[in-house]
């Protein structure tokens, strides 16, 4: 039990997209995960669509090596469910092992449909510091 209490004690909450009402396409900003050891939780938070027609939010992981926007690729197996207007909303959580990653994570969070699809969204990325 010890284990997990200094686990729980070095783990740091970061924001990879602060909750927001979003009608378009998010790009988050790049987290510098070099700090970080073993796995990681990404927590989405995510309400039902609000406006649109048959509007659509799909999340996913992305890693580079830098923080140019061009170098970046999709995390296998980093995508949350679909949140659709019909099913979807509430909170899903992936489990990324950092030490498996490149050095820089961001989200992205597309979303689409017609007539402004609009959803409540926000990514936190939950780790553990490595021990210094």
């Amino acid at each position: 039990m010890s284990n997990l209490f200094n686990a729980l004690a070095q783990a740091v909450g970061l924001s990879l997209a602060e909750a927001d009402e979003r009608t378009s396409t998010l790009t988050g900003t790049a987290l510098d995960v070099l700090d970080y050891e073993g796995v990681s939780l990404i927590v989405l938070n995510a309400g039902q669509a609000s406006a649109g027609v048959n509007p659509t939010l799909n999340v996913k992981l992305q890693h580079s090596d830098t923080t140019t926007s061009g170098d970046f690729s999709d995390v296998a197996g980093a995508a949350f469910t679909e949140v659709t207007d019909a099913a979807g909303g509430g909170v899903e959580v992936l489990k990324v092992n950092v030490s498996n990653l490149k050095r820089y994570l961001r989200v992205i969070g597309t979303i689409a449909g017609t007539s402004t699809p609009t959803f409540d969204f926000g990514v936190e990325f939950v780790g553990i510091k490595k021990a210094s």
